[in-house]
């Protein structure tokens, strides 16, 4: 049901609190608020012949549970676009998916978010080569109602809510009296790019600061974006906790009572000085998805997490790998700092994962090389994929594409970085029915892609092609036929002076995203080249001793060149 909320300033500090209305006092809440919507105010008579009837007539037959799913999507992407994952976890955390007898329920939640997607209620978006989805503002305009603060009060003391604080660094204490938080949303001073009014700038949020927020006890969901001096013990108290994020946090430990988090689903941790889990994870059965940056080492009986459908950031040397196998229920892996030490027990452990959807391998940093940014990644010559597997992640020097890459018939999506290959990497590849996104991050170094690098008729089902290489100076042409269903093309390559000779032949294109834009592309593409992109209905660049990205029309964005 559609959300009231409010928002409280002071300051750079903003804090903003949603209500979603229960369904009986939807159409009273309505009638009051509209015309008081976060983007427009408009009479209800108005809105009837007005383009955004359209919508609410849309809006209004969806059944129950699509409407708060939207309405969910519409609160939490109101500052910016959020990946398909953690939208799939949020509403887990929230219980806003019906459960079905013999289904999973990520795959429910991913039904959910293909079926707003088919109804234009959710929009992807690929610039810059990930794919993110928000919702429309016509959207937003029906699913959010802004009101007063007192007015919020007096109408939300009972009901859950959820908060999001923009913090500004001062050290100001959350007020959330006669408020039940359910869900709170933390972006630290520093991730917004401020400083601390103090001398010294801010080292997060403060002891008492994370303190108040776990006297939170109603808390389905804690997403802390930016550092915390750290997490206290008394996150034990938070025991109705789904989701737990903290992301880009300095912490380099996590306490034992975490442990105590026995209904916790998502553990989400890009915490770049974590080096270990403690071993009271294992106690958590329900986790379903644990997601670390870095290589962090997990305790050696991580099998005992039957739950696990999501296991990200894992070292798995030191006997790690063998454990792995015991995961067989997983859905996706990511291991880092991959080597021949373990190689031959991961590639066994990964071959006995039935369900594995995803897998990521990144080899080791090379410390010893400027020219190398990771060592070579094991050649894993004896695997053979799970059936089911559709995406395939390698980051680390190759010597060649594996061959085992060429008979996977279902793979959707395949990302090379830091390969360091010579050869065109795209021979064989081009020739896999189904695969839908390729990315190409530092993984050739050519200065020149011809022809060959795509056939007529190849890559037949490729939607989004990302390029991002410090060597790559001219693409000379793309031959009639090639990449029929290519959507989006991300080019970061800052020496390219050229884009391919028929380009202006891909009909299904509509997005271009090219960074940094040399000089001499930039002028071609103003003047005698301009055919090129002209047709492209959204292009996204950054230009040679700029500052900003545009996003527009070719027209508009070339403005700025």
């Amino acid at each position: 049901m559609p959300y009231l909320y409010f928002r409280r300033q002071s300051g750079q500090r903003m804090e903003s609190f949603f209500w979603e209305m229960p369904k009986d006092d939807v159409a009273a809440e309505t009638s009051i608020t509209s015309g008081e919507s976060s983007s427009t105010a408009v009479s209800n008579d108005d809105r009837q012949t007005s383009p955004l009837a359209t919508f609410k007539s849309n809006y209004e037959k969806l059944p129950d549970y699509l409407k708060r799913c939207l309405d969910y999507f519409s609160m939490v992407t109101k500052r910016y676009s959020e990946e398909k994952g953690k939208l799939i976890r949020l509403l887990l955390a929230e219980c806003l998916v019906p459960e079905k007898a013999g289904e999973i329920m990520e795959d429910l939640a991913e039904q959910i978010i293909w079926e707003l997607i088919h109804l234009g209620m959710l929009t992807e978006d690929f610039l810059g080569g990930r794919l993110k989805l928000e919702v429309p503002c016509e959207y937003k305009e029906l699913c959010l109602f802004e009101v007063d603060e007192q007015y919020f009060v007096a109408k939300a003391p009972n009901f859950p809510i959820c908060a999001v604080i923009e913090d500004d660094g001062n050290n100001i204490l959350p007020n959330f009296t006669n408020l039940q938080v359910r869900s709170l949303f933390v972006i630290t001073a520093e991730r917004r790019g401020l400083h601390s009014s103090s001398i010294s700038p801010t080292p997060g949020l403060s002891q008492a600061y994370m303190q108040t927020i776990c006297s939170l006890q109603s808390l389905l969901v804690l997403e802390i974006d930016g550092h915390i001096e750290y997490l206290p013990d008394e996150v034990a108290d938070l025991v109705r906790l789904r989701y737990l994020a903290l992301f880009d946090s300095n912490l380099n430990k996590l306490p034992q009572t975490l442990g105590n988090l026995q209904k916790l689903q998502t553990l989400d941790l890009m915490c770049g000085n974590l080096r270990e889990l403690p071993i009271e994870v294992l106690t958590i059965q329900n986790l379903r998805h644990l997601l670390m940056s870095r290589s962090i080492r997990v305790p050696k009986e991580i099998g005992k997490l039957t739950n696990l459908y999501t296991c990200s950031g894992v070292y798995a040397g030191g006997g790690i790998a063998s454990e792995l196998s015991r995961l067989t229920q997983l859905r996706e892996l990511s291991v880092k700092r991959v080597s021949e030490d373990h190689a031959s027990e991961l590639c066994a452990a990964i071959m006995k994962m039935e369900n594995l959807l995803s897998v990521k391998l990144e080899a080791e940093i090379n410390c010893y090389s400027i020219d190398q940014m990771y060592t070579f990644l094991p050649e894993f010559e004896l695997f053979s994929p799970p059936s089911l597997l559709q995406e395939v992640y390698l980051c680390g020097v190759l010597v060649e594409i594996p061959i085992w890459l060429f008979s996977m018939s279902n793979l959707t999506r395949l990302e090379l970085h830091f390969s360091d290959l010579t050869e065109t990497p795209t021979t064989d590849i081009q020739f896999l029915p189904n695969l839908k996104h390729l990315t190409l991050w530092q993984a050739y170094k050519a200065k020149l892609l011809g022809k060959e690098f795509c056939q007529a008729g190849g890559f037949p089902a490729l939607q989004t092609l990302t390029i991002d290489s410090m060597f790559l100076e001219h693409w000379t042409e793309i031959v009639n036929g090639a990449f029929p269903s290519l959507k989006s093309l991300t080019l970061r390559c800052t020496r390219l002076r050229f884009l391919p000779e028929g380009l202006q032949n891909i009909s299904t294109l509509e997005e271009l995203f090219l960074t940094t834009v040399h000089g001499d592309l930039a002028r071609r593409l103003k003047s005698t080249e301009n055919y090129k992109i002209k047709h492209i209905l959204k292009l996204g660049a950054y230009f040679e001793g700029g500052k900003f990205i545009y996003v527009g029309s070719p027209e508009e964005v070339l403005q700025h060149a």
